[in-house]
């Protein structure tokens, strides 16, 4: 029986040079790559959990609708029909999304003498530099549209003045309103002092969900989910309902030469440059972040951090 030999063996260990060119020419290859590198880290999509298709390079939508119904419920008699209300709109607003991305060229040389992990370090310095770009227009959107500030019960230097201040606003801001906040965001340098009080005080559990172990992010205590980004640049902790806050409206340009693993919003073009001995590598996301509900958050100040 005759056996059949490919152009290129199966990868197994380390990429022959022959290997990397292959992964080169297969886009799908290099954006779930891509895809891996970048899903995890975008803290906009974390914080702007809705997601909104932006047709025509924009999207309209409404913020600061009405959280209850103008009428009131009715007793409703046996086999009776239900009373009808007119639900209110909010106001509309509209935002325009932006075609973002970088690229590099990796040449044959660097192929030859460095390896696959030539390719994986601009593909992780792409990725990073999108997330960050993203991260940073995200939440400055953010902290444009939460305007809202509640100064803390007590300064945050143990763990329950950190609860008593986080249940107190949960309370007052979710009291008949439907709004419930659950997850904090923070500065580096506050989160480090922040997970200090609660690793002193023992806070953590001993296994599960303890960041000392894991140093997973996010991480729950106290009830709630606590995050950080270096894009994020108050002093003052963030105070959020995710679920309602907003979201990320992305736009599909169609362009034959990128490529959108499942899944992602990332996408990534890996294409031969001309007669040059090089690829040209490019990582680019199209959206916008939007902001729905701004009564979905608040600064809290005074915690002293």
């Amino acid at each position: 029986m005759a056996s059949y030999t490919y152009p290129v063996a199966r990868p197994t260990g380390t990429l022959t040079t022959a290997q990397i060119h292959l992964l080169l020419s297969n886009p799908n290859v290099i954006a779930k790559r891509a895809a891996a590198l970048a899903d995890q880290k975008f803290i906009a999509d974390f914080l702007l959990r809705g997601r909104f298709n932006a047709v025509g390079g924009g999207i309209f939508y409404e913020t600061g609708e009405e959280l209850f119904a103008a009428d009131s419920p009715e007793v409703i008699a046996p086999g009776s029909a239900y009373p009808k209300t007119v639900l209110t709109s909010g106001e509309i607003a509209a935002a325009k999304t932006d075609k973002r991305g970088i690229g590099t060229d990796i040449s044959d040389e660097k192929i030859s003498r460095e390896g696959i992990s030539y390719v994986n370090k601009g593909l992780v310095r792409l990725a990073n530099t999108v997330i960050q770009d993203v991260d940073l227009r995200s939440m400055a959107v953010i902290a444009s549209k939460v305007t809202t500030s509640a100064a803390a019960s007590a300064a945050w230097t143990t763990p329950g003045a950190v609860l008593e201040t986080l249940v107190t606003q949960n309370g007052l801001r979710g009291d008949g309103t439907g709004i419930d906040l659950q997850v904090i965001v923070l500065k580096p340098a506050k989160f480090a002092k922040l997970v200090g009080i609660l690793v002193d005080a023992g806070a953590f559990p001993r296994e599960q969900a303890n960041i000392v172990l894991s140093g997973n992010l996010p991480f729950d205590a106290l009830g709630y989910t606590w995050t950080t980004s270096p894009t994020y640049l108050s002093d003052n902790p963030l105070f959020l309902d995710v679920d309602q806050l907003g979201g990320m409206a992305d736009e599909s340009l169609q362009s034959p030469e990128f490529v959108r693993y499942a899944g992602s919003q990332v996408e990534v073009s890996s294409t031969r440059a001309g007669s040059l001995d090089k690829y040209e590598l490019r990582v680019r996301r199209v959206t916008v972040p939007v902001v729905t509900e701004p009564l979905a958050g608040i600064t809290i100040t005074g915690t002293l951090l």
